[in-house]
């Protein structure tokens, strides 16, 4: 039992303090090897002498500070040659007999300034978007993030009277790349909605700046506007446009009128129809026989007599030369 005391006692600080040297050495860790660290060691206490642990010890207590250490994502190259340079400087101390405690004391110093000389890191703006300007470096992990915002904007919502003019405007209030910015637009009609599957492509829609000029209602529904740099999405923004209002008066009498062509059906018109009377009805009709009529009446059965004899008589003339 007296055995157990003392260990129950050292193994939580031992797993304490594994988890601790694991994170303590944080921006040392991200831009110097442990060859480099190992050497720099070996320099200052000698290859087999008790104190290299020490000497590790005191280069993992010195740089504590930068533990939680957080940059801009664009500054890592020069954080990454200050660290260079500081391993050259604490190599040629370590040949120069000096102190290792005092060295990386001087060398932690010097770095947590360098550190606060560089470019801040940039807030996140909400609601949303890819805000790669906002790109940091954590020392704790060696890993960069950007702000944990969604890619899909909040709705926006505007009313316009039919016959008006609706506009919208892809922007937003972070920062975009400079080159290979592409805005491309999509409409989903009658719905106020985020959902990808309901959108279709407008192909001539180009440009941060849409316009829809006269509104109808038909243009009623979310209209979509994706901001891709490198065809990788930044933003995705949504107008929900609802038309509202009876049409213009100079429209709505042009309607009135083509519904009444398009109604009308055309009547049969009351025609005077010519008379034709018969041979009979006309000689018996008081007047018809004028001198005139007379003698056109007598022509005509002198006419009709003269083409019966001549017909009569090709026919016997026929006839007789076939006998």
């Amino acid at each position: 039992m007296a055995w157990l005391a003392p260990w129950s006692a050292i193994l939580p600080s031992l797993a304490a303090l594994a988890v601790f040297d694991a994170s303590a050495w944080a921006c040392l860790l991200c831009f110097t090897s442990y060859e480099e660290r190992l050497q720099i060691c070996q320099i200052f206490a000698g290859l087999d002498s008790p104190d290299l642990g020490k000497c590790e010890e005191a280069f993992e207590d010195a740089f504590k500070g930068l533990l939680d250490t957080e940059i801009n994502y664009e500054e890592r190259g020069q954080l990454n040659d200050a660290f260079t340079q500081m391993t050259h400087s604490l190599q040629e101390m370590a040949a120069a007999q000096g102190s290792f405690r005092v060295a990386f004391l001087h060398a932690a110093e010097k770095m947590q300034k360098i550190i606060l000389q560089l470019k801040e890191v940039q807030a996140c703006i909400p609601p949303c978007g890819l805000q790669e300007v906002t790109r940091r470096f954590r020392c704790r992990g060696c890993y960069s993030k950007v702000c944990d915002l969604p890619l899909d904007c909040p709705v926006q919502d505007l009313t316009v009277t039919r016959g008006r003019q609706a506009m919208f405007s892809c922007t937003v209030n972070f920062q975009l790349p400079k080159e290979e910015i592409t805005y491309s637009w999509k409409f989903a009609g009658g719905l106020r909605t985020q959902d990808p599957t309901y959108f279709r492509d407008i192909p001539r829609a180009q440009g941060y700046l849409a316009r829809i000029r006269p509104v109808q209602p038909t243009h009623r529904g979310t209209f979509s506007c994706v901001i891709t740099h490198d065809q990788r999405p930044l933003a995705r923004l949504y107008f929900f446009l609802n038309v509202t209002g009876p049409p213009p008066r100079g429209e709505t009498e042009l309607q009135v009128s083509f519904r009444e062509v398009l109604r009308w059906v055309p009547q049969e018109a009351e025609t005077i129809e010519p008379w034709r009377p018969s041979l009979g009805e006309l000689l018996a009709t008081p007047g018809a026989l004028t001198p005139g009529n007379q003698c056109l009446l007598a022509a005509l059965v002198a006419l009709a007599s003269a083409s019966v004899t001549v017909l009569a008589w090709m026919f016997f003339r026929w006839y007789c030369s076939g006998n």
